[in-house]
């Protein structure tokens, strides 16, 4: 269907222009949009974790308990950085590196700037276009030359009257968004990552002090081996087997140092220097890390950003639904001309140089051999399969949480029984060397007890670093603080900020 109009009818008032806009803008926006409405998938959320989290008679439990929730999971968390609950100003500068020389964290940001970007382009499909097009030409004909100058604009405009653009536009902001919780779950993996070695090149620290404390340990026991050689009451193989066990030692307490080197670099790389650049200073580990606040399983829906990823390409699926309905229905052009053309000498603001032109087309596909219902089908599929892994994201979440928590606790648990025996273990030393002196024990058993306590000693510095790393995961695990509030609205996605600065600190217990 299409209507134009000459160019001698008498020109259009500017304000019948502005009115006839009006109009079709209204048409536009009016429209209807085809297609399911979104809405968040259903997940089944235990009350509480298996493993510990909030008490039973707290005021969340008994909110959630009553089918329930508040609207700010996180008003009750400080703001600020999740590493600070380790109270240690040299991870805290570490970690804020990552912000400034990451590369990693670098393209996700610009993966976040593209799906912005995208979604500005998609927006731009709801308005029209407008071309302008002037043009001078100068030509001689029988001896008479001519100047001719058009100055035209052209503008085409499909109406969204089905949705199918909007959907789009919305499908395309999810996708923004799922982009934007990507870049936070990049930035708190590699936090985290940065935390763990940290930890581990402390760890060393403390396994070369250890090793270098028990080979002057060993070196004084070799010494009274040597005196009871001279006094002819112990064999030369006693100071053969104590010389051993001060070279074996040493030599374990020079490999700390490749260890330690290694996780030096790891850093160094992950903050984005050079390995040369960065030398840390010799720091021991702590003897145990900050206990974490955990809460109630329905708040990881709103405080991990891989959850909020999930749900949010779920929602991009769905609007491909509408946007797959919408290729069923026609499409409506409107197209407009207009201007003046034609030649100088008689005034090129002249009536009979004046030109416009308005026309409406519409388009409908009636044989496509099935194309658009297969599309359809594809994108319900899509969609299901979007729902099936937010819905998978989440139960791996609660497992995270609760392996988490399980290790905080087991861990605790098991350093106390290894400080226990580390002390049992010191205590036979003392008592098999004061035998071995008075000439009532083999150098043997000696041996042993020094060996089962330095095994002791290496286990629990293990198992200290081991409480480290899993509070470390389990931060993790609970989202290091992160809020869905955080995921940039379709308002800031207009704007320049980019939300890698947004996260609420873990607190500590008091």
């Amino acid at each position: 269907m299409s209507v134009s109009e000459a160019a001698k009818r008498p020109a259009r008032s500017a304000g019948q222009w502005r009115l006839l806009a009006a109009g079709f803008m209204l048409l536009a926006l009016t429209g209807c949009v085809v297609g399911p409405d979104y809405s968040r998938p259903s997940v089944e959320t235990p009350l509480a974790f298996k493993q510990g989290g909030a008490r039973e008679d707290s005021v969340a439990q008994v909110a959630a308990k009553k089918n329930w929730r508040a609207a700010a999971p996180n008003d009750h968390a400080e703001r600020g950085d999740w590493w600070r609950v380790f109270n240690d100003p040299a991870l805290d500068r570490l970690i804020r590196l990552v912000d400034v020389d990451n590369q990693t964290l670098r393209q996700s940001v610009a993966a976040y700037r593209q799906a912005r970007a995208i979604v500005e382009q998609a927006r731009a499909a709801l308005y029209p276009t407008v071309v302008g097009a002037p043009s001078i030409t100068r030509q001689r004909i029988a001896g008479t030359e001519r100047t001719s100058v058009a100055l035209l604009g052209q503008a085409s405009w499909e109406l969204d009257l089905f949705g199918g653009i909007r959907r789009n536009l919305e499908s395309q902001t999810a996708l923004a968004q799922a982009d934007a919780a990507q870049l936070a779950l990049t930035r708190l993996a590699i936090q985290a990552e940065v935390a763990a070695n940290y930890f581990s090149l402390r760890y060393a620290d403390s396994l070369q002090k250890l090793l270098n404390e028990n080979v002057e340990n060993f070196k004084r026991t070799l010494q009274i081996t040597e005196n009871q050689y001279n006094a002819g009451v112990a064999a030369r193989s006693d100071v053969i087997t104590a010389q051993t066990q001060v070279q074996t030692t040493q030599a374990s307490a020079v490999a700390v140092g490749l260890t330690r080197a290694t996780f030096e670099h790891a850093i160094a790389t992950l903050i984005g220097r050079p390995p040369s650049e960065l030398t840390l200073p010799v720091n021991l580990l702590p003897n145990r890390p900050p206990a974490v606040p955990v809460g109630i399983p329905s708040d990881l829906l709103e405080r991990r950003p891989d959850v909020a990823q999930a749900e949010r390409l779920v929602q991009s699926q769905s609007e491909q639904i509408g946007v797959a309905v919408a290729a069923f229905y026609p499409t409506v052009t409107l197209s407009a001309s207009g201007g003046i053309s034609g030649a100088t000498r008689n005034g090129l603001l002249s009536a009979t140089n004046q030109v416009w032109s308005v026309a409406a087309a519409g388009t409908e596909v009636l044989f496509d051999g099935g194309a658009r219902s297969a599309a359809l089908q594809a994108t319900r599929a899509g969609y299901e399969a979007a729902v099936a892994n937010y819905r998978q994201v989440v139960l791996a979440a609660f497992a995270e949480v609760e392996n988490g928590l399980a290790g905080v606790r087991i861990l605790a648990r098991q350093q106390a029984a290894q400080d226990e025996a580390v002390t049992s273990a010191r205590r036979a030393v003392e008592i098999t060397l004061n035998e071995y002196r008075a000439g009532t024990q083999n150098f043997t058993t000696v041996v042993t007890a020094q060996n089962l306590q330095l095994t002791n000693e290496v286990a629990a510095l293990q198992i200290r670093l081991n409480r480290f790393t899993t509070a470390i995961t389990l931060i993790r695990a609970l989202g290091g603080g992160w809020d869905a509030r955080a995921l940039p609205s379709d308002a800031e996605l207009k704007g320049a900020r980019l939300p890698i600065d947004l996260s609420p600190a873990v607190r500590v217990e008091e």
